[in-house]
């Protein structure tokens, strides 16, 4: 009788947050500078955009899957996708696939694309009232940018919007970087 054995690894797997945030915290930053006037264009946030916002986040959901973590593996890789995304549409703004592609892009596909953003980060902000006040404010105001994008890009009192999702970005930025260093700070000085 041939007996077969099972054998359990673990796999140890840190805490992504920290990685994560900073991603979102260092795009969220740049793309604010933009946002409020201070800096000019896209091109030089496609790389912030596409590295960190993008990249980042995507690393910290395959780690937050790894621990079976659902929230933070969906909030993570949602968002390191969204980054994906922008960086690519600022491509076609810029004109790096033709002109043609640029002229013919209609951005009220891009405000559809702000709203299901903002339908699914209000989901995602109820499953933070579970996480921690940190992530919870974060979340409120990613819900608050994804408002001001969706009605700037519809036309909506463009001005005033386009305002209030240039200051939830910084905000985002702020609190984020905060979010950094307690996951930091935690894992280093637990004991």
């Amino acid at each position: 009788m041939n007996k077969s054995e099972i054998v359990e690894v673990k796999s140890v797997v840190c805490n992504p947050s920290a990685i994560g945030l900073f991603g979102l915290a260092m795009v969220t930053l740049v793309a604010s500078s933009q946002k409020l006037g201070i800096t000019d264009g896209t091109s030089l946030i496609i790389p912030w955009a596409f590295f960190l916002g993008a990249c980042a986040q995507f690393y910290a959901s395959v780690l937050d899957a790894k621990k079976n973590n659902v929230f933070g593996a969906t909030a993570f890789g949602a968002y390191g996708f969204f980054w994906f995304s922008v960086a690519f549409t600022w491509l076609i703004q810029n004109g790096v696939f033709g002109s043609t592609m640029a002229a013919t892009a209609d951005t009220k596909q891009l405000g559809m694309a702000f709203l299901g953003y903002l339908i699914f980060t209000l989901i995602m902000t109820m499953g933070a009232v579970k996480t921690n006040k940190t992530l919870l404010v974060i979340f409120i105001f990613i819900d608050l940018l994804f408002l001001g994008l969706t009605l700037t890009t519809f036309g909506v009192a463009e001005e005033a919007t386009h305002m209030l999702a240039a200051i939830s970005e910084l905000c985002i930025a702020i609190v984020s970087f905060f979010g950094v260093g307690k996951e930091i700070y935690l894992a280093q000085y637990k004991n």
